[in-house]
């Protein structure tokens, strides 16, 4: 499957998900090294505090989905958690520094029984998923009442100063970098793919809808990053949500 060009427009449907399992193949093997560079390591930090906004004890079973090499598994089981990773890409999967608990899977149709989680991580993926409604669905499928969900992805510094230096950083040095370090194409990508995420206002809406009531969205370093954070309902909707959840519960 080919990548876009600047004149082309994003696959949608079929032809998105082959796209985008291809691009990750191929990029796998210097994946963590490029975003390392390009980030100036703040991923790291971002991957830490969501893990930490999860607010879930010691011993809890979480998913990562889109878990590529495993950075987000590995902070989870840094905190004493069970993490399993999923992604649709194998070559992310063997391309892991080491092992860990991991599958390929589609996160639209997880191979999980319902409630079987006690949260849900996944790192800068929602634009590739081809039905963002599904996806949380799904999320509400699988986390049971009381459980947690932690979603990062890349923002817009809401700062116009900050945001004309992102964009320039974001849709230039990025796809240089890309190209130099890893594949030209799947790097030009990448920023252009920005445009398939709502409006945040409405991915915390969708959350809602879909069965976090309390979902809430956080800006990180000035606002290049973002974070939504929710509790699936319980039941009885007037129960407290309680962050720091019992996985046993």
């Amino acid at each position: 499957m080919t990548l876009p060009t600047n004149d082309d427009t994003l696959p949608q449907g079929d032809e998105k998900v082959a796209a985008v399992r291809t691009m990750f193949d191929t990029i796998a093997p210097r994946y963590d090294l490029v975003n390392r560079i390009m980030t100036f390591r703040m991923d790291v930090g971002w991957r830490q505090r969501a893990v930490s906004q999860l607010g879930l004890v010691p011993g809890s079973v979480v998913a990562d989905l889109a878990c590529g090499t495993g950075d987000f598994c590995f902070e989870l089981e840094r905190k004493a958690m069970v993490p399993i990773g999923f992604d649709l890409s194998f070559g992310m999967l063997a391309a892991a520094p080491r092992n860990f608990g991991r599958a390929q899977a589609d996160a639209l149709a997880l191979p999980l029984a319902d409630g079987s989680l006690d949260g849900v991580t996944c790192g800068f993926a929602l634009r590739n998923f081809v039905e963002l409604d599904g996806f949380f669905s799904e999320l509400a499928r699988v986390v049971r009442p009381g459980g947690r969900i932690s979603l990062l992805d890349v923002a817009q510094p809401p700062n116009p100063l900050l945001k004309f230096g992102h964009g320039l950083y974001f849709g230039k040095v990025v796809p240089f970098v890309g190209g130099v370090l890893s594949d030209k194409s799947a790097y030009r990508y990448l920023p252009k793919s920005v445009a398939y995420l709502p409006e945040p206002e409405q991915i915390v809406d969708m959350l809602r809808a879909a069965g976090f009531g309390d979902a809430h969205r956080t800006l990180l370093s000035m606002g290049i990053s973002q974070l939504f954070t929710g509790t699936r309902n319980r039941p009885d909707d007037s129960a407290p949500s309680n962050p720091v959840a019992n996985p046993n519960s």
